[in-house]
């Protein structure tokens, strides 16, 4: 079963190439972190599996806020590994904003139910 993580990326906020690429690091090494920390034994073989497979990462956009949390909350309710980025507002934008969600690794299958439908970014 192929494993792979995906994040989520605001357009409808002002970020530059760098600070996107920033945020979807931040989310990628949150997820590692968060399953490493505190994870559940399937999101453990899950994680070994995805770096076995060379840790596939999609990148994906939204257009708002409002469609990122719900795919957030469509994730959480899969039980999937889920993160929220919140910028710390030292660069390009306010202290806060929420700029990516990152989801996995985990299931293709299951995540595709969650953001198969949205363009890369």
């Amino acid at each position: 079963m192929p494993i792979k993580m995906v994040i989520i990326v605001r357009t409808d906020i002002e970020m530059g190439k760098g600070k996107t690429a920033a945020q979807v690091a931040h989310a990628a090494v949150s997820l590692v972190v968060d399953i490493l920390k505190k994870g559940k034994d399937s999101w453990r073989e899950w994680l070994e599996e995805w770096l076995s497979e060379g840790q596939p990462k999609i990148v994906v956009k939204v257009n708002s806020l409002e469609e990122l949390l719900k795919r957030s909350k469509l994730a959480q309710d899969y039980n999937l590994p889920t993160v929220v980025i919140q910028d710390a507002g030292k660069t390009q934008l306010e202290p806060g904003t929420i700029t990516c969600v990152g989801i996995g690794p985990a299931p293709s299958e299951i995540i595709d139910k969650i953001t198969g439908d949205l363009k890369l970014l």
